[in-house]
């Protein structure tokens, strides 16, 4: 079990770009699936991307593959989320996620057990 804060959101211009990190508690940390999620107001929560615990295997959705970037430095317990090309359609409250054990399907948020509170992204167009 970890404990999760996250930083780096803000307020940015279309096209811009902002990282979050996602900074956790805990030994259990290095050996945990870590994900981001997004939900926007009155929209259902969604996958962004994950990583699997050594960083060997990363996933992203769709809708930000080719613009975002998940990567994690297990000596500073941190897993980060770089995103380029901001568009209006990220802006959301982005929550990251710690799951343990075999994780198969890294979208499905059913298997994290532990959440941060959120950090707002706001893109402006």
């Amino acid at each position: 079990q970890v404990r999760l804060v996250e930083s780096g959101g803000g307020l940015v211009q279309a096209g811009a770009s902002l990282r979050l990190s996602c900074a956790a508690s805990g030994r259990a940390f290095s050996s945990a699936t870590m994900g981001w999620f997004r939900q926007a107001p009155g929209k259902e929560r969604e996958f962004v991307a994950a990583i699997s615990w050594n960083g060997a295997n990363t996933y992203y959705a769709d809708s930000v593959k080719g613009r975002f970037t998940i990567s994690r430095d297990n000596a500073k317990n941190t897993v980060y989320l770089q995103m380029n090309s901001l568009k209006p359609e990220d802006t959301a409250v982005h929550r990251c996620a710690a799951a343990f054990g075999i994780v198969i399907i890294p979208s499905n948020p059913n298997p994290y057990v532990n959440w941060g509170q959120g950090t707002q992204v706001t893109v402006s167009s």
